[in-house]
């Protein structure tokens, strides 16, 4: 297949022909993985490097260093990445060292780590990278011998002409480097894949292991101080006052800094080091007053639970007539499920770095949003302002530099960066260079959480079909989150409805791994399986037969798709006229859950097995699980959870088992456990002597089956959360006749609590 290079030829300007010396950031897979022997056979590194575009750099030697342009927290895209660069290169794996890009927004589009969407949302760039510079070199090698491009061809880094001569990547990309790039290029077929497709492991893992200063809080800098902050101690809550005096006195301490943000009030403690300013703030007394409602749980679940009898603030989806099929229905099936809020909790607490001087701020450290934080950042300082035209704006962005580091989870904590501003505004108010550390306390007690929400769904039977479905949320600030009103049962069922209705709160939400999704598929799909006991279905027949009635409105719609690729107005006057779809391809939906049923030996599990279903579309990718539970001194367990997944082509089998396995994972042990109440604005725990999480005896044996396709890939980090809750739910229901309706399981079930 040929790709034109305009795409984003912009990464392909080269900033310099040669880049000689330099320190390198980058790690040797085959130096951490591999044996002795091996080893000794390895490549010197090399003492000149060139530029052949912004994703690669190639030795005289013939090593390779391609750069990773997006944040890794742990999703293992810093391994992925690059793996898809040298497939196209056609470099031998061992011969690739891997460096983390900073923020370039010249070079790199989305620099994001969110949605699951960064290998989707670059393969083809990546590709294309990889392939352009394959090309260049040949190009290179071919002028070299005065011989046709098309006589020459590559296979592990060598680029070998008709007569039987070689030349290395080394040997030719000085050559290569001053080039023109090439219009168009040829990417490879999916069945020539030697690299993708392939387990490889994680670059940083010797790292990790060996305790290298991979991470945000690693970072030390010359005069830099560490800074721990005062935060109110509940929502809603103002600064009056603060005693610093005794804080002063602390061994170690520097300063105390008062400042505000657009979160609050704060006061910081800097310090030589962090105990020293952890004790620091210990030692502050302050006065806070309240500012706005202190609100607790009480509240919440009251006023969610009483909007569901109010008229909704937005109907997100409405097909056909709900109130027509519920007055006409021989029976109503309704139900309320119910989460709390939740944090994130990642391994490594929330911290930044910041060195702001007035030509320039350096900041480094763990975040997913550094183009968004850059702007944040720039305007906090004073640097970027609305009226600015085009020029002054990206002068003021080029004063910043953002570089990124590993992160210990992030799970939409990171996207928001406030720890950042912190860093920020505290190294312009000082003039010294900070880094602002939290504490786990301060991390679970001023996040940004996961919302408490509620759903009510109904759905009308008559004549035993399903005729109606109308689901009703109520969330507090749900301007993130909302429902996803096209999911399946979406085009499914004739009389469909999605609204709802949003608690205004002073307590920070956002996005939580797997956002809407992550309550939203437990609430559905333990539904689901009510709704098949009620017209005497198999729960898994009932999921195929309302994906069989979807096909034929998908069907016309991907028609009219064809039709009318290029005219988007007659497209949308087309999709009028058609009867509404939903937002999934029916027919990989249903391949998951027969692939499922099939791995699981779905009914035939054997006796004091109980197996519960569901099945989800998140991130652009199709998961089924089934759970099998067994009864244990009266008390169901989770003995085993298998998983069939269509993503796409699967780019690193290992990273992936590890992502699909770690999303299960999660996704039971906060169906389960995880649990974050308040009481007058204050989070009911501050570490995990209060906050449950699931144990390592908890989880149960998992078994991930990919299904095989060559479809451009799709999302992984989130997507095998969603179904976890439901299918564990729906087989615990098997195993002792009880639904559950609320989060956490243990907190809410009479079997379990």
């Amino acid at each position: 297949m040929k790709i034109k290079t305009t795409y984003n030829r912009r990464s392909f300007l080269k900033s310099s022909v040669a880049a000689g010396g330099g320190m390198l950031l980058g790690f040797s897979w085959f130096a951490s993985c591999t044996t002795p022997e091996q080893q000794a056979k390895m490549k010197e590194m090399p003492k000149e490097w060139f530029d052949i575009n912004s994703y690669l750099k190639i030795g005289e030697n013939g090593l390779v260093t391609i750069m990773s342009p997006n944040p890794e927290i742990g999703q293992n895209i810093k391994t992925s990445m690059p793996m898809i660069v040298a497939e196209e290169l056609d470099v031998a794996w061992e011969d690739v060292i891997v460096e983390q890009a900073g923020l370039n927004t010249s070079w790199y589009d989305r620099q994001v780590a969110g949605g699951s969407d960064s290998i989707r949302a670059s393969w083809d760039a990546l590709r294309m990278a990889g392939a352009t510079a394959r090309q260049m070199l040949v190009m290179a090698a071919a002028a070299q011998w005065n011989v046709e491009v098309s006589e020459c061809k590559v296979a592990n880094g060598i680029i070998t002409n008709t007569k039987g001569e070689t030349l290395g990547f080394g040997d030719v990309a000085a050559a290569a480097g001053a080039l023109e790039v090439p219009e168009e290029v040829e990417l490879k077929e999916t069945k020539d894949f030697k690299i993708v497709g392939t387990g490889r492991s994680n670059v940083d893992l010797k790292g990790i292991i060996t305790g290298k200063p991979l991470f945000g809080i690693d970072t030390k800098k010359e005069g830099m101080q560490y800074a721990v902050v005062l935060r109110a101690p509940a929502f809603g809550q103002k600064i009056v006052s603060v005693d610093d005096s005794a804080a002063r006195q602390v061994n170690g301490v520097n300063d105390v800094v008062q400042f505000s943000d657009e979160f609050g009030d704060k006061v910081a403690v800097l310090a030589n080091s962090t105990w020293a300013a952890m004790k620091g703030k210990k030692a502050l007394v302050a006065t806070w007053k309240e500012d706005s409602p202190l609100e607790s749980s009480a509240y919440h679940e009251e006023k969610l639970t009483g909007m569901f009898n109010e008229t909704p603030q937005k109907i997100a989806r409405k097909d056909g007539d709900i109130t027509k099929a519920f007055a006409e229905a021989d029976k109503v099936i309704e139900r309320i499920y119910k989460s709390p809020f939740l944090p994130h909790n990642c391994m490594e607490p929330m911290n930044f770095y910041a060195n702001v001087t007035d030509e320039k701020a350096e900041l480094i450290g763990p975040i997913q949003t550094p183009q968004w934080t850059e702007g944040r950042v720039a305007r906090q300082l004073g640097w970027l302002e609305n009226d600015m035209n085009d020029d002054e704006k990206k002068a003021a962005l080029d004063k910043i530099d953002i570089q990124m580091t590993r992160m210990g989870g992030g799970f939409g904590r990171r996207l928001y960066g406030d720890f950042a501003l912190e860093a920020a505004q505290l190294s312009q108010l000082t003039k010294k260079p900070i880094q602002v550390i939290f504490s786990r306390e301060d991390d679970m007690m001023a996040g940004t959480y996961r919302p408490a929400i509620q759903y009510k769904i109904r759905a009308a039977i008559k004549d035993n079909e399903i005729t109606g479905y109308h689901l009703s949320e109520s969330s507090v600030n749900s301007s993130m989150y909302g429902r996803l009103p096209n999911n399946f049962p979406a085009g499914a069922i004739e009389n469909y409805q999605v609204d709802n209705n949003t608690l205004k709160s002073n307590i920070t939400t956002g996005a939580w791994r797997a956002p809407y999704t992550n309550f939203l598929a437990y609430a559905e799909q333990s539904f689901m399986d009510e709704m098949a006991t009620e017209i005497g279905m198999d729960e898994v027949q009932l999921r195929i037969d309302l994906l069989e009635k979807s096909k034929p409105a998908f069907e016309a719609h991907k028609a009219a798709e064809e039709a009318h690729k290029e005219d988007e107005v007659a497209l949308a006057e087309a999709k009028k006229a058609l009867p509404p779809t939903g937002n999934y391809e029916p027919n990989r939906m249903i391949g998951v859950i027969k692939l499922v049923q099939e791995k699981s030996d779905w009914g035939k599990a054997g006796d004091g097995i109980s197996q519960g279903i569901s099945v989800y579309f998140s991130h652009n990718t199709y998961v089924a699980e089934v759970a099998n539970v067994v009864m244990k001194d009266g008390k169901p367990v989770i003995d085993k959870m298998i998983a069939a997944i269509d993503c796409g082509i699967v780019v690193n089998p290992l990273g992936a088992k590890n992502q699909a396995e770690g999303g299960i994972i999660d996704g039971i042990g906060h169906a389960m456990y995880g649990d974050l109440t308040f009481e007058n604005g204050v989070p009911n725990a501050n570490n995990f002597h209060q906050y449950r999480l699931i144990r390592m005896s908890e989880t149960p044996k998992i078994d991930i089956h990919f299904v095989k396709s060559d479809i451009h890939p799709t999302g992984l980090g989130e997507p095998t959360l969603p179904p976890a809750g439901g299918a564990v739910a729906n087989a615990i229901a098997k195993a002792t006749g009880e639904r559950i309706y609320a989060q956490p399981f243990v907190k809410t079930s009479n079997i379990l609590g």
